[in-house]
């Protein structure tokens, strides 16, 4: 890809080469045409004036003497001092009706038959010069006067006009593209030095340009490397919560794995082996549950400003889920129940996060519920938006720790738990527009209510 200057060098000089060579074609065009014209008239003005020198009342022998005063003094025509080259190229003769020559210049050109139709015509001589004449017959005088003026007179007329005309112009061009490059130079500086100062900066620094002056042009350009530098920080800001969130959990289940494969491979007995295998495979499952929900949160934060979501029915976005879930719950003999009102209708929200949300509910609270427990899901419309509810019927919680079980990590009355479940369904209802509620049922059990708002 060229420059911008030389792109637009290229559109602006060939564009002022083409209109400068279509004004010269319709120059050389008019500068023939109006010379033809006035050379044209000068020709018939000059036979008529011959003309009337040619119609003085004079006796024979003063005609006689007339025209030989005319031959010589026209045979004396010479490019002199006094003179001028063209005089040769012009010539004009007067013939009486009888065709015997009376008055000619002697560069007057001969012909083989003498010139009859009066008015202008283009001839040639015996040596094949052309010529562009004008032929005044007189009938009253008996005279035909003929003027003429050789082709290479006004040809050399017109290239004289195209040269004077042609090269200052294409002097001036040369001229004024050297000035388009300066001023086209002068007019990029800023996006120069812009590219200058993205080149100084230190590599990995993300802070926002304040380039000041800067023209109206570039002010939307910086904005919008601004934004971009904003969205890497705010990428690399979740890569390092994720990387660090990812260090500080792994190690400790790690550690724990290690241990069990040792006391594994020192194991005496059978009973012995299967316990640490036990423990082993525990410990592989909490660290994979760990995994998925690290992955969760990593791929729930790069959402929060994704395009509002196409309207989808809710409830069966709920209820689809839900099968998902039943084989699992079942498995643990626990019994799923779910109640939604039937004007839910379509509601603009994300079908993955309400998945995601409802599977970290549903899991909690199995982990919590007793066996042959019960858990109820419950979808509603409220005031501002849709309640959607999970109940179990297990201990409930502390009040003292109600904060903090949202908080990363923390994880209550669960070892096998990775304490993200309620920080991931709390980023999912900000994303929501609402709010994540947890409140202790009578006589034992807690409800975990997800709010999701209007849109």
């Amino acid at each position: 890809m060229t420059s911008i200057r030389r792109r637009t060098l290229t559109l602006i000089i060939g564009l002022m080469l083409a209109g400068l060579t279509l004004i010269s074609v319709l120059n050389l065009h008019d500068s023939n045409h109006e010379i033809a014209e006035v050379y044209d008239a000068q020709l018939a003005q000059n036979a008529r004036l011959l003309q009337g020198v040619m119609r003085m009342p004079l006796a024979s022998k003063e005609h006689a003497d007339l025209y030989q005063a005319f031959n010589q003094a026209l045979s004396e025509a010479e490019p002199r001092i006094d003179g001028h080259p063209y005089e040769t190229k012009i010539a004009f003769q007067v013939w009486n009706l009888r065709d015997q020559v009376l008055v000619h210049t002697a560069s007057a050109p001969s012909f083989n038959v003498v010139p009859r139709t009066p008015g202008f015509s283009d001839v040639s001589d015996l040596n094949n010069r052309h010529w562009r004449a004008f032929l005044l017959e007189d009938k009253q005088n008996n005279l035909r006067i003929w003027v003429g003026e050789r082709d290479d007179v006004r040809s050399d007329l017109v290239d004289r006009i195209v040269r004077h005309t042609l090269w200052p112009n294409i002097l001036g061009s040369l001229i004024l593209a050297a000035m388009i490059w300066l001023a086209i130079g002068w007019g990029l500086k800023p996006l120069v030095n812009m590219a200058a100062t993205l080149r100084a900066r230190p590599p990995g620094s993300l802070e926002p340009l304040q380039l000041t002056p800067l023209p109206t042009e570039l002010e939307p350009m910086q904005a919008a490397l601004n934004r971009m530098l904003a969205q890497i920080q705010e990428v690399m800001g979740r890569e390092r919560r994720f990387i660090a969130d990812a260090a500080h959990e792994m190690r400790t289940p790690l550690a724990v794995l290690r241990v069990h494969a040792q006391n594994l491979m020192e194991a005496g007995s059978d009973s012995e082996r299967c316990a640490s295998l036990e423990h082993l495979i525990a410990g592989v499952d909490r660290t994979s549950r760990l995994v998925n929900q690290l992955l969760t949160m990593a791929r729930i934060e790069p959402q929060a400003r994704a395009q509002p979501p196409v309207p989808i029915d809710l409830a069966a976005t709920v209820r689809a889920s839900l099968v998902q879930l039943t084989p699992w719950l079942l498995s643990k003999d626990l019994e799923l129940v779910f109640d939604a009102t039937d004007d839910i209708g379509l509601v603009r929200v994300d079908p993955t996060a309400i998945d995601i949300a409802l599977n970290n509910l549903v899991t909690n609270a199995a982990n919590f519920s007793p066996l042959n427990g019960l858990i109820t899901v419950s979808l509603h419309t409220t005031q501002n938006g849709y309640e959607l509810s999970v109940q179990d019927e297990g201990p409930g919680i502390n009040e003292q720790d109600r904060d903090r079980l949202f908080e990363r990590f923390y994880s209550r009355g669960n070892d096998q738990g990775a304490g993200l479940g309620l920080t991931i369904v709390q980023a999912i209802a900000a994303r929501l527009g609402g709010q994540v509620k947890l409140e202790n049922r009578s006589p034992s059990g807690l409800r975990a209510t997800l709010e999701i708002a209007r849109t």
